[in-house]
């Protein structure tokens, strides 16, 4: 884990994706498609630096997603140090964010709930 990498602007774990060696992150603009992403856009149009800062439910770009989503109100409700915290010990626990490709153990959920729920506690 990358710690200092942090969460993108729309709530996607930067420090454990495996693009990560060549890729700093939408806020470095060295994301693919930073040019055209709907939520990066957003954010910065509206001066706030992660879509979970933003007032609004939201669930457009890829907030349609479950794992963005998620990761987004779960910073929304416990802090972007929590939600590190967690996946740090999930990761120590073997829970692989990207697994192959971009999918891993976070994708396989389609319950925001539940998803919120195995983050904290890294169990199904």
């Amino acid at each position: 884990m990358k710690r200092e990498l942090g969460i993108a602007r729309c709530g996607l774990a930067c420090c454990l994706c495996s693009e990560n060696d060549q890729c700093h992150g939408c806020q470095f603009d060295e994301c693919p498609g930073s040019d055209s992403c709907e939520n990066r856009i957003c954010s910065i149009e509206k001066g706030v630096a992660h879509c979970y800062m933003c007032k609004e439910d939201c669930k457009k770009g890829i907030l349609r997603k479950i794992k963005p989503y998620a990761f987004t109100l779960f910073v929304k409700r416990y802090g972007e140090d929590k939600l590190l915290e967690c996946l740090e010990a999930n990761e120590k626990k073997g829970i692989v964010y990207h697994r192959q490709g971009v999918y891993g153990d976070y994708d396989d959920f389609d319950d925001v709930e539940k998803l919120i729920d195995f983050i904290m506690t890294g169990k199904d």
